[in-house]
């Protein structure tokens, strides 16, 4: 019977964490897992040492205003280990966390999986060598990443992506848009702006900005935005002010992608969810001027979107930071819902990346990597 810490930082991470810990259960029914986590992670039958509510945050300057509440989880991580003696730490992206309780395990002498490392080829490459002093096995998820890593002289495993099994929608667009009182048969726009606060503070309002334009430039369009859980209302506040109808859900992303012509999203893990589901895409993002300023000394990639960089070209159209605004918005979106052609020619490129992706099992392939270490030691 292994015994398992887990850390993850963020909705996505969790997600991951959750479909592990099930992977596990399926390999080792008697497993006790114990984390830092959300409650995909609690639902999976783990017990959480903390919430990573509070501290997830994207950008330099907006990870100062985190760090208390940061050292109070890493303090309780590290006593957990202590105190409960794991036989393996499963770190999940989440880098400028993990790294420090990834350290303080290798001090205790606990063996280390990094599942799902951050993309440290893309911005901070001299921390790769770091990884692999950190971490026993590293477990990496998009199919391009094994050769940078062996570059660079770190080993790393390529298991696919979980997405693949868990990105899938729980009823037909004819039935999830008229539930919604939309048209299944008009064109149909998705909203994603993201899952941590200030993600939604830094996007949201440009993209509402943006609907009144679209509306009148694609005739019968309609408008669903998938809003992340455990958000604050106000973050939503400027949703009050649109002067076109959003229908808005929760929890259902999948479903929203899945009924949706095209989908104006944050760029992160709702890009890969979004090609999965073969939905062409306009990606944005925005950060506070400081953090984009000192971050982008150290970005080594000319694309943000995680689709562009697994196709190895430009599919999706990105608007980063001044380059992100209403207008620019509106025009690849109207462009995507009036032109067949290129509506087509981007769903030909989604397709080609979800099958780069991998087939599913990605899950399973890390809690077997997991439990192999466990055993080991």
């Amino acid at each position: 019977m292994a015994n398992v810490l887990i850390s993850c930082g963020e909705p996505s991470g969790d997600l991951y964490a959750g479909a592990l810990v099930d992977a596990l259960r399926a390999l080792d029914p008697g497993v006790m897992v114990r984390g830092l986590g959300g409650e995909r992670l609690q639902a999976a039958g783990a017990t959480l040492v903390g919430d990573y509510r509070g501290i997830t945050v994207t950008g330099l300057v907006e990870a100062l205003r985190v760090l208390p509440r940061s050292y109070a989880l890493y303090r309780r991580l590290v006593n957990a280990a202590r105190t409960e003696r794991p036989d393996v730490f499963v770190a999940i992206d989440f880098p400028d966390f993990n790294f420090r309780v990834a350290g303080a395990m290798r001090r205790l002498g606990i063996p280390v999986v990094y599942y799902i490392p951050p993309q440290l080829w893309a911005w901070r490459s001299g921390r790769m060598r770091t990884l692999r002093a950190l971490a026993d096995r590293i477990l990496v998820i998009f199919p391009f990443e094994p050769e940078i890593y062996r570059e660079a002289g770190v080993p790393a495993t390529f298991v696919g992506h979980p997405l693949v099994d868990l990105a899938s929608a729980s009823t037909s667009r004819q039935a999830f848009l008229s539930g919604l009182g939309l048209d299944p048969d008009r064109p149909t726009l998705a909203l994603l702006p993201g899952s941590r606060p200030n993600e939604i503070r830094q996007i949201l309002a440009t993209v509402v900005e943006a609907l009144p334009r679209i509306h009148a430039g694609v005739p019968g369009v309609q408008f669903v935005l998938a809003r992340a859980p455990r958000l604050a209302d106000e973050l939503f506040a400027p949703l009050a002010a649109s002067t076109v109808r959003i229908a808005v859900v929760e929890r259902e992303a999948d479903d929203v992608l899945a009924s949706a012509d095209a989908v104006v999203t944050a760029s992160g893990t709702a890009t890969v969810q979004a090609a999965i589901h073969e939905c062409p895409m306009v990606i944005v993002y925005r950060v506070a001027p400081l953090s984009y300023a000192l971050g982008r000394r150290f970005v080594h990639v000319d694309t943000f979107g995680m689709v562009n960089l697994v196709a190895g070209r430009r599919v999706s159209p990105e608007l980063i930071q001044d380059g992100f605004t209403a207008g620019a918005v509106a025009d690849h979106a109207i462009h995507l819902l009036t032109d067949g052609a290129a509506r087509a020619r981007a769903v030909a490129a989604l397709r080609d990346v979800k099958a780069r992706l991998g087939g599913g099992g990605a899950s399973q392939r890390a809690a077997e990597a997991v439990l192999d270490l466990a055993r080991r030691r």
